[in-house]
């Protein structure tokens, strides 16, 4: 397995030191992924609808920090959620941020990720009012990849949560 050295603040009843550690790029992944299962909580403010959504749209982009994944449409999708570029001039524009602070924001920053996949999503909630084409449209605007998207959504949460997820 390949192992890397990395950094760790660690908390010690002295103060704070830093430690070099040999870690597995398997521990940083699990690490990685309770970051982003902690930010998505945060983002779903509570509601166990928007976090089961949030986590079903998390299972299907499967991003990571620091992603940046080209589009054949010259488009990226950022970080953990794959939030596309297409959104980064309108969070932008929310945040009172520059477009390049938003893009990092959206590729190294779980957090801030998890909010902006809430907010797309429930932009698209708002304009439609449907639950499942709010879905697809978190994916794309076309008629037939989000249908392809909400398959896929909801495949994952029965997978995460089991056949009654919503009930």
């Amino acid at each position: 397995m390949r192992r890397m050295h990395v950094l760790f603040l660690c908390a010690a009843p002295c103060g704070i030191a830093l430690m070099p550690h040999e870690v597995s790029a398997k521990s940083l992944k699990v690490v990685e992924e309770r970051l982003i299962g902690s930010c998505i909580r945060k983002a779903a403010l509570g509601q166990p609808w928007l976090e089961k959504t949030l986590w079903g749209l998390r299972d299907q982009e499967a991003g990571w920090l620091g992603a940046e994944i080209r589009n054949s449409n010259g488009s990226h999708d950022l970080g953990p959620m794959q939030i596309n570029s297409w959104w980064v001039p309108r969070i932008a524009i929310r945040v009172h941020r520059s477009e390049a602070q938003v893009r990092n924001w959206l590729r190294f920053d779980a957090c801030f990720n998890a909010e902006a996949a809430r907010w797309v999503f429930l932009s698209g909630l708002r304009s439609t009012g449907d639950y499942w084409t709010a879905v697809g449209l978190y994916h794309s605007p076309t008629q037939w990849r989000q249908r392809r998207y909400r398959n896929a959504v909801a495949q994952h949460l029965r997978g995460r949560f089991g056949a009654n997820v919503f009930q």
